[in-house]
């Protein structure tokens, strides 16, 4: 099939702590360093590009266009690569500080090119700040917010984030939950000491968390025009949690999730949510027939090193277990609808 418009859906910038120290409040530029820059953000050690052979850098526009143009892609939203661990920072002044910098980074120097969209990070240790940096980033021209899967004292489906659901609901915005690596101890693998064993549990395992917070607490109900996404653990283990939430409810849910009205997978299968599918998942063809309304859109994840950009692109076209409609809505049409693009 041939598939013009491409829209990769999870893209990252790789910024840095000199690219955020240009735009964040001078009161924090070298909090907590006596030598220059503080790391705004946690780090850890270990070795993701397999010393050095894997992986590559998208911290501009320039790296980014390049890249689209290689794949042939005409757009891609971005999230940000040492952002992710955002919800590991403490202080919630220095969240909001970090926040803020890294969004004015993101709208001066990517959104200068039409094809390079944004989704903001927002200070969840503050709600009323995110509702705040949802609303200015929203008017700069994002096209969505991220929350942090790992990190936080609180689940995402806890009443403290609620007035944020219900600006971007208002707003006609999607929120994007998005796991990183780091605190490998908040998804049940700190008995594990390789990457390879800690980076297999983390995104599906921290997306399963907040998607059981979100759903049992109320969350899809209350706000039923709000776009979610969980993203970068794709797709194929979404039919099997449902299942599982499904069961719990059936027995239980009256008792310990009353706010949740309806079978979870009712909410999870509406086409106000949405997850990735990457092209090596073996069960794709059941999973889009058992996700029903549900949005099923292509992500990149380029540059970081497990991306597989841009043969990706021609894998998923090859495919036999999806109907070429199903692979143009995957390939853009999913994207279009989750992050408003035609409007």
């Amino acid at each position: 099939m041939t598939t013009a418009g491409i829209i990769d859906g999870d893209g990252h910038v790789t910024e840095s702590n000199e690219q955020l120290a240009r735009y964040i409040d001078p009161a924090y530029r070298d909090f907590g360093s006596n030598k220059g820059a503080r790391a705004y953000y946690p780090t850890d050690g270990w070795d993701r590009s397999v010393r050095g052979t894997l992986g590559e850098r998208g911290s501009d526009a320039k790296a980014w266009l390049e890249a689209l143009d290689r794949g042939g892609v005409d757009t891609s939203v971005l999230y940000p690569t040492a952002g992710l661990s955002v919800g590991w920072v403490r202080e919630p002044d220095v969240a909001v500080a970090v926040c803020r910098a890294y969004n004015d980074f993101f709208h001066h120097e990517l959104m200068q090119s039409p094809r390079l969209k944004g989704v903001a990070l927002l200070p969840l240790q503050d709600p009323n700040a995110a509702v705040e940096e949802l609303r200015r980033t929203h008017a700069l021209g994002f096209v969505g917010s991220m929350l942090p899967a790992v990190g936080l004292r609180k689940p995402l489906g806890h009443d403290d984030f609620w007035p944020i659901y219900a600006e971007a609901e208002r707003l006609g915005t999607m929120v994007g939950v998005h796991a990183t690596v780091r605190g490998p101890q908040f998804f049940g693998a700190d008995l594990f000491d390789r990457f390879i064993e800690v980076h297999t549990l983390s995104h599906a395992f921290a997306q399963m968390i907040q998607m059981t917070s979100m759903a049992f607490q109320g969350v899809f109900a209350a706000f039923p025009r709000l776009k979610v996404a969980f993203l970068e653990a794709g797709c194929t283990w979404v039919p099997y949690w449902l299942g599982r939430m499904d069961e719990e409810w059936e027995k239980r849910g009256a008792l310990e999730a009353p706010r949740c009205t309806r079978k979870p997978s009712e909410y999870l299968t509406s086409d106000r949510l949405f997850y990735p599918a990457e092209a090596s998942e073996w069960l794709l063809g059941p999973t889009v027939e058992a996700l029903g309304k549900a949005g099923i859109f292509y992500a990149s994840d380029w540059p970081h090193w497990d991306n597989e950009f841009p043969e990706n692109i021609h894998h998923m076209q090859e495919r036999k277990d999806i109907s070429d409609e199903t692979k143009r809505q995957i390939l853009a049409g999913t994207a279009r609808r989750l992050y408003g693009l035609d409007r």
